[in-house]
């Protein structure tokens, strides 16, 4: 339940801090008095959309938050252990709006606004003002039957086998497309891997070809300096070789006399070995230098041939290797679609048949929960002043066109979504021997509200949820009906706490704590307030519901005893 809610610079609110109990907590006041305000703090609690109009003027923040006595952490001790959330016995919820941006906070740790959102669907269902005019769109009906704790793991189930399905059918369409886009560029292809092969491309030509050419290129040069080297060290009258023979002798002498130079000596032999090598390759280098034009020509023609295939193709010439390898497979592809294609038409087959047998499940399950819901909401109806309610809801076969049908039911097809395949649409009767039409064509304003209630109702005895909260859910009833909506709601809140807001003294004259919401005038400013009644200013308050401001002697018998009436019958 929750315990107290706490509000800062929200719009009218300068500071608000109010204690709720278990049971019926009805809010009541004047037009305008911040009732609404209220019920927008606790959605924005809630994770729900917040805009930073809501920050009071000259206020840096509004600040929402409730807490929230918690017997149980089973149904969301998970989430909360993933985000690093202390498990409490209280759950404090808060949330902050910047000119800046938002922030919400479990227990003093920062979450993200998804987590904050995903806690409140575990513990409070808030029905706003507008809610139950949902019920008036038919795409809305589903939701009503798979929020059934029955439903959802049927609809889990289909979901996967959607998923495969859809994966399946997307590939066949991708390849499909590429088999359309292949076969424009066959022939390109075609041409593309005759030209590169013939080429006959080798990753490491270019640098080959390029040390080739460039000796071949100075093939002249390279002789004439190989043979100078070979006449200097060897052929001239006066050559290197025999200069250091000659060093070398008189080193010898002089070592035998004076060892300092035997270091020089043997210097003098390396140089002389080093030198002599160098000449006798020189002169071999010479014999195996290549003077051939023919050659240069062939190798320069190649070199050409290759910077065109480079330009043309915009690739380096492994680069066009690999993209080779790429068009080859292309080709094998497109001559080979039909085979891949079959493959997954086969698959999809397959799949169909699972996909069938989980929509078929889910369908049952779909269509027996419709059948107690039915049952639930005529006997709330009932309570509630249609006696002779008959409430239906249909759940039939969303039958498609060949091309929109994946799966076959029954020998019709039948189109397939995330949702599931079926066609869920709520019909009502209210009045004996009418056969019951669509909700949204023959409910008045009053009835959509009391159906949305037993809808409530049934969720809450089914969910298990904690809380509750009804912003005006008893827009268009009045009188005997508003008393027996008021039952059903005081009869609700022995399952779950319940804050409701409400016009109507019959459903006030019920609650366990009555709390007003009043606008008053504080430093030149208009804030509002909410304060708890006692019995007295309960009773009070029912009568100005009943007759207004002009409050008599009788119109406070009247309250007192339609509040007697109303919680000694409950």
């Amino acid at each position: 339940m929750i315990q107290s809610l706490y509000i800062k610079d929200f719009a009218l609110i300068d500071e608000l801090e109010v204690s709720f109990r278990e049971g019926l907590n009805i809010l009541t006041g004047q037009t305008g008095a911040g009732k609404s305000i209220i019920i927008g703090a606790l959605n924005m609690i809630l994770g729900e959309r917040a805009d930073t109009e809501v920050i009071r003027q000259g206020a840096d923040k509004a600040i929402a938050e409730a807490i929230l006595k918690i017997d149980d952490h089973g149904m969301f001790e998970s989430l909360l252990d993933e985000h690093a959330v202390e498990l409490r016995r209280e759950l404090i919820l808060r949330r902050e709006i910047r000119s800046s941006g938002s922030r919400a906070f479990i227990n003093d740790t920062p979450v993200t606004i998804s987590v904050l959102k995903q806690v409140g669907n575990f513990l409070v269902d808030l029905h706003g003002q507008h809610d139950h005019q949902l019920l008036l769109k038919e795409e809305n009906h589903r939701g009503v039957v798979d929020g059934f704790e029955d439903v959802g793991p049927k609809l889990e189930a289909y979901r996967r086998e959607y998923e495969q399905m859809l994966g399946l059918r997307r590939k066949l369409q991708k390849l499909r497309k590429r088999e359309r886009e292949l076969q424009e560029k066959v022939e390109l292809y075609r041409f593309q891997v005759q030209e590169l092969e013939e080429a006959e491309l080798d990753p490491h030509e270019e640098e080959e070809l390029e040390n080739e050419m460039h000796l071949l290129d100075n093939a002249e040069e390279l002789d004439q300096k190989a043979a100078s080297i070979v006449k200097i060290g060897r052929e001239d009258e006066l050559n290197v070789v025999d200069l250091l023979n000659r060093i070398k002798l008189h080193l010898e002498d002089i070592a035998r006399i004076e060892p300092d130079f035997e270091n020089y000596l043997e210097e003098i032999n390396s140089a002389r070995i080093t030198i002599q090598e160098t000449v006798q390759f020189a002169e071999r280098y010479r014999s195996s230098i290549e003077f051939n034009p023919n050659r240069l020509e062939k190798l320069r023609s190649r070199q050409h041939e290759l910077n065109r295939l480079r330009k043309k193709y915009h690739r380096t010439i492994p680069e066009m290797i690999e993209y080779l390898q790429e068009i080859r497979e292309e080709l094998s592809l497109a001559e080979n679609f039909d085979l891949e294609i079959e493959k997954i038409e086969v698959q999809i087959g397959e799949q169909a048949e699972s996909l069938a047998e989980a929509a078929k499940e889910l369908h049952e399950v779909r269509r027996k929960t419709g059948i107690k819901i039915s049952k639930q909401i005529e006997e709330e109806l009932e309570d509630m002043g249609i006696p002779h309610a008959d409430f239906d809801v249909r759940v039939d076969w969303m039958i498609a066109s060949e091309e929109r049908g994946w799966i076959t039911i029954d020998e019709r097809r039948v189109e397939c979504t995330e949702h599931g395949c079926d066609d869920i649409r709520l019909f009502i009767s209210t009045n004996k021997g009418e056969e019951p039409k669509p909700l949204a064509k023959i409910a008045s304003g009053g009835e959509i509200s009391r159906v949305m209630l037993a809808l409530k109702s049934i969720i809450a005895r089914e969910q298990s949820l904690p809380v509750m909260i009804f912003d005006e859910i008893d827009t268009g009833i009045s009188g005997e009906i508003s008393e027996k909506v008021g039952r059903t709601m005081r009869r609700l809140s022995k399952k779950c706490q319940i804050i409701a807001i409400t016009h109507q003294p019959q459903i006030a004259s019920q609650a366990h704590r009555h709390y007003k919401v009043r606008k008053v005038e504080s430093n030149g400013r208009t804030v509002s307030q909410i304060v708890p009644l006692d019995d007295n200013e309960h009773i009070r308050e029912v009568a100005t519901l009943m007759s207004g401001e002009m409050i008599t002697d009788s119109t406070l018998t009247s309250a007192r005893e339609l509040i007697e009436k109303n919680t000694f019958s409950n």
